[in-house]
């Protein structure tokens, strides 16, 4: 999956040193779901061709020969030594069938709605800290959790004529990417290039080894469109290190939410397909609980803040 709460999990912390500018953060996170929502459109056109584990590593190979050179420049070989090697390769795991569920479901769901299942990941990457972790989450945000699931609910519509067993992939891939993310958390003392290069490096290994069993020879339209998605997979998640170097996540995040917009929107222009009003509904609850959930952090924050 490409979008920027995703993509979050590999930003960097704030430079120091670095002017804080929560406005130019807000933007470059912005410019991250554009990138993102074209980077899914074209992944939903090749997945109606080829297979989704091939699609997944054309995105990958691409995206190492982006970021590994980048991470060479940047810090050279010793940039590609973790200090939790074991993790890495685990968070890597996590990203990996994470990508591999959420294509699998682009060529049976709208753009839109695979965005907005997706957007629970969240959700469950704060359940997964409290179990994990040992974080405390108190009723407020456990309350605006609930509403964000009441929100999949609705876009999903288990039980009735509209629901597609697809929209559970979408659901698989979320969690997926939240254990990576809770992983991610446990990993302290890495640069984050040195987390996109495990990532990258992992995800093209796993996808090569499953290439042989399921290949398509692409032609040289999908060949192209595959170069495409990952230098603007690269670029979407460069953004999303600069925007979070910029600003305070609690502040930003919930901007990614505009994802949810160009995904709707792309795949109007693209495919002709339009999110129903349950659709919206759904995405607006998932919204709410996301940026409720974002204040309580803010607030959460300023209190230590001023404890300490």
């Amino acid at each position: 999956m490409t979008s920027a709460p995703a993509a979050r999990d590999n930003a960097a912390p704030e430079t120091p040193g670095m002017p804080a500018s929560p406005l130019r953060g807000i933007l470059f996170l912005i410019a991250s779901t554009v990138v993102f929502s074209v980077a899914d459109v074209i992944t939903k056109q090749l997945a109606s061709t080829l297979p989704p584990p091939e699609v997944a590593w054309m995105r990958y190979v691409t995206f190492a020969l982006v970021i590994i050179p980048v991470v060479l420049i940047k810090g050279g070989p010793a940039l590609f030594c973790s200090q939790r090697p074991g993790l890495q390769v685990v968070r890597g795991l996590g990203m990996v069938g994470s990508s591999i569920m959420f294509i699998q479901s682009l060529p049976h769901l709208p753009v839109a709605d695979a965005t907005a299942i997706f957007f629970v990941s969240p959700i469950l990457i704060m359940a997964l800290s409290v179990l994990f972790l040992g974080e405390t989450v108190g009723w407020r945000r456990w309350t605006a959790a609930a509403i964000g699931l009441i929100g999949v609910m609705i876009v999903v519509r288990p039980g009735t004529g509209a629901f597609q067993p697809a929209a559970f992939l979408p659901i698989v891939s979320a969690s997926s990417w939240a254990v990576g993310a809770v992983v991610t958390r446990k990993i302290t003392g890495d640069h984050a290039l040195t987390t996109l290069a495990y990532s990258a490096s992992v995800g093209s290994i796993v996808l090569s080894a499953l290439l042989p069993f399921n290949w398509v020879t692409p032609n040289g339209t999908e060949i192209a469109l595959g170069l495409c998605m990952g230098v603007l997979f690269a670029i979407g998640h460069w953004f999303v290190v600069m925007a979070y170097r910029h600003g305070n996540a609690s502040l930003i995040a919930p901007f990614s939410y505009v994802q949810l917009i160009w995904a709707g929107a792309l795949g109007y222009l693209v495919f002709g397909s339009l999110p129903d009003s349950w659709t919206i509904t759904g995405a607006g609850l998932i919204c709410m609980s996301g940026f409720y959930t974002a204040y309580r952090e803010r607030i959460r924050a300023m209190q230590k803040k001023f404890s300490a």
